[in-house]
């Protein structure tokens, strides 16, 4: 513990031997054992309380990381529940309005389809004039 060999406690012993006396020597061994004691009690109770501690911290941090990771899986969740949403808006095919037929005669002009554009308006030309002799009724 501290480095003290049998023969350095054997020189500590005779030191404590003439300095206390026999008579007072087993009487201050006995108080040492005890204030050794009490040392060792109260170091065991703080190293328990050391130890509460940090089992509980390392509780809370556990809890704290189930719940990162509980609202991480939620956000992915939600991301691929989006992303699949998309793709099947996406991959279902558009129904177009019936087409009008124009009027015999008559020539109708229609824009291409862009993306995301909306429907073209149809256009009617003027109609064809009139060739003499006929009558449109």
């Amino acid at each position: 513990m501290f480095g003290i060999g049998m023969p350095e406690l054997l020189v500590i012993l005779v030191v404590a031997l003439v300095v206390l006396g026999p008579n007072r020597l087993p009487e201050v061994a006995r108080a040492l054992g005890k204030g050794l004691a009490e040392f060792r009690r109260a170091t065991s109770d703080i190293n328990e309380e050391l130890q509460k501690a940090q089992r509980a911290i390392e509780a809370e941090a556990r809890a704290a990381e189930a719940e990162r990771r509980e609202a991480e899986r939620k956000t992915a969740a939600a991301a691929q529940a989006a992303a699949s949403a998309q793709s099947a808006a996406a991959s279902t095919p558009t129904i177009a309005p019936p087409a009008t037929a124009a009027p015999a005669g008559e020539r109708v002009a229609t824009a291409p389809p862009t993306a995301g554009a909306a429907p073209a308006e149809t256009v009617a030309a003027a109609p064809p004039p009139e060739k003499p002799g006929e009558s449109r009724s």
